[in-house]
């Protein structure tokens, strides 16, 4: 092994560091911006482009949260790699109001600026060792991401969301592939193996931040409506549902989800499937807190069509990732899962009929029956342990 790549491998210690938990910090940033985009464009176009751009943060996310597993992040190169990538993430999330305006080329610069310089670097430093085969895999389709990215960039209208969604689709298709490369192929598992702990306490750290954002959300709406019987109802079910997500979340496939990763072989498909689990997750709590914020500023009065679709949709999409998440722990997924997301869709039409507390609450009831028959399961059967499919 090179004596420099030698010196960035990470040691035994599989935890999260206080690095991780500082680059961490511009998303808590980012999943308030993506939720006000969404509010100030509360429609089919502005959702498509609130997905594109999610779908860009969310792959920046992951990919260099991965360097936090693969290299030391006590070393000084390291560290300045993480710094670099989190002022270019911010950049990127400061030209989200505009990414498909006047800024969409600060936008998708910054984006390539970041995956294209992350992985020319730990080339770089990787150079003479085995550890830089994975890293040449990706630097090669983030180069060829970056073409229809920048080419976005400079065109206007939907020619700019074709070109972005084509590129996203890119970077989220091929790490599903294995990384192919000409005359290479897929990579190996060993190539990207990754430490189960590591990647299901990143993840549990991602989610946690997205929680924040409802939080933040029920908090603002707390202080700005003088603790008006009407607004103050409306907390108590934004609260309720930020707990009731929390809850399910974590049981059962959220606590043993490292011990899954652990068991079997091929641990490149798991972390592709827990990265796209996560990521409808988290497009899920952007929609919820959406709804919240529409929520307690018009708890009374009519629902809008658009309103029910994020206040019943962002539950929805959060039980689905959730079902995919359980499916990659425990090899199936429960039925009460699957019942909640149709009862979401059964219950839509008539919530035009409900003003929007009523609507929240009706997806809060929904949760907390999930929530409960967790835990009546969990009361009659010992603690399942994780058996991933193969």
């Amino acid at each position: 092994m090179a004596g420099g790549a030698a010196r960035l491998v990470r040691g035994p210690e599989e935890r999260a560091t206080f690095l991780d938990l500082f680059f961490d910090l511009v998303f808590v940033f980012a999943i308030f911006r993506f939720s006000q985009e969404l509010l100030d464009h509360l429609n089919w176009s502005g959702a498509f482009q609130t997905l594109v751009l999610l779908l860009a943060l969310w792959w920046v996310w992951n990919e260099t949260s991965g360097v936090g597993d693969r290299f030391d992040p006590r070393r000084p190169a390291i560290q300045v790699l993480f710094i670099g990538c989190m002022f270019g993430s911010l950049v990127l999330v400061a030209a989200v109001p505009e990414a498909f305006g006047e800024h969409g080329l600060v936008f998708a610069g910054a984006y390539v600026a970041v995956q294209v310089g992350r992985s020319l670097f730990l080339v770089f430093v990787t150079r003479g060792d085995e550890r830089q085969r994975p890293e040449m895999r990706m630097l090669f389709w983030f180069g060829v991401s970056a073409v229809p990215w920048l080419a976005g960039a400079l065109m206007q209208g939907w020619p700019r969301g074709v070109l972005w969604a084509l590129a996203v689709a890119v970077d989220c298709t091929v790490a599903r592939l294995g990384w192919p490369m000409p005359r290479q192929g897929r990579a190996s598992a060993a190539e990207f193996s990754v430490s189960g702990e590591f990647l299901a306490e990143r993840h549990r750290q991602g989610f946690i931040i997205a929680l924040g954002e409802l939080i933040l959300v029920t908090g603002l709406g707390l202080s700005s409506n003088a603790f008006e019987a009407d607004h103050s109802a409306a907390v108590v079910v934004a609260f309720a549902t930020t707990v009731l997500l929390w809850r399910i979340y974590i049981y059962r496939a959220g606590e043993v989800f490292g011990g899954a990763v652990a068991a079997v072989p091929e641990t490149l498909r798991v972390t592709v499937s827990a990265q796209y689990a996560h990521l409808v997750m988290v497009a899920g709590i952007v929609a919820i807190s959406v709804g919240d914020e529409l929520v307690i500023e018009h708890p009374l009065g009519h629902t809008p069509p658009a309103w029910i679709a994020v206040i019943l949709g962002g539950p929805a999409l959060f039980l689905a990732g959730r079902a995919i998440l359980e499916y990659e722990v425990f090899g199936r997924v429960s039925r009460d899962r699957v019942a909640g997301v149709l009862v979401l869709a059964a219950v839509s039409p008539a919530a035009i009929l409900l003003p929007p507390v009523l609507v929240a609450a009706a997806a809060a009831l929904v949760l907390a029956g999930i929530a409960v028959s967790d835990a009546a399961r969990a009361r009659r059967r010992p603690p399942e342990p994780p058996t991933p499919p193969r």
